[in-house]
């Protein structure tokens, strides 16, 4: 059972985590671990943390103590898969988001899944919340690390719309969502609103095409009810 202790614990780290502090974030897990060592969400997080301040061989560590508790602990098995790739995790251009920037809001936020991915090594480098950037080309719109490596595409119709609005003044801010060895989704949302579209919709909902439908009952009904002509003879007879 965990401790009121472990449970304040916790929730600092996570919180540390949110906000980027990831040398505190270590130190907050570290101090779970004293406790109860076979604590696996405070394993994963420990690992996270020390891969963020560069320590992949700590981290892989870490994440590899996970798995021997839990050998399907699909958190411990994704982050070995990404970090046997790298030695070395860059994190001075890591600008981290907090849950609060994945909030929807109609017609200005849109979460999009990449076409053609990039390298591997790129994708290994990325976490939910990362801030990566767009940028504009004649006619794609592609999606690049802070340093400028590249990531995928957005999908063409989507690209052209942003492309027009961007050209009119609207920016944009672009997290990641999630990421996996080579598929990864991210979250669109509009930052400003040029002066010229201020009544324009960066993502208007999507047209949903109603088909007509007649009941069964009534296709195969041998007597159709007229619900003129019929429903006077119907009162006249009473």
């Amino acid at each position: 059972m965990v401790s009121k202790m472990e449970a304040t614990l916790a929730q600092k780290a996570i919180d540390l985590a949110l906000s980027g502090k990831w040398s505190e974030a270590v130190q907050a897990n570290i101090e779970i671990l004293k406790e109860n060592p076979k604590d696996i969400d405070a394993l994963n997080r420990a690992a996270r943390a020390y891969a963020e301040t560069g320590n992949v061989e700590l981290a892989r560590k870490t994440a590899a103590k996970v798995l021997k508790i839990d050998p399907i602990n699909t958190i411990a098995l994704k982050c070995l898969s990404r970090w046997k790739k790298v030695n070395k995790i860059k994190t001075d251009t890591d600008l981290s988001a907090g849950v609060d920037a994945f909030l929807e809001e109609p017609g200005k936020t849109k979460l999009v899944s990449l076409l053609h991915p990039g390298d591997e090594k790129v994708f290994a480098t990325l976490d939910p919340g990362v801030e990566v950037k767009m940028v504009p080309s004649a006619h794609r719109l592609s999606i690049v690390t802070q340093d400028g490596s590249y990531i995928g595409r957005l999908p063409d119709d989507l690209a052209m719309r942003l492309n027009n609005l961007i050209k009119e003044g609207n920016r944009y801010r672009v997290l990641v969502k999630s990421v996996s060895d080579r598929e990864i989704d991210v979250f669109i949302r509009e930052a400003e609103r040029g002066r010229k579209v201020q009544g324009t919709s960066s993502f208007p909902p999507e047209k949903i095409e109603y088909v007509s439908f007649t009941p069964p009952e009534l296709v195969h009904a041998e007597s159709p009810i007229a619900v003129g002509e019929d429903l006077e003879e119907a009162e006249g007879t009473v």
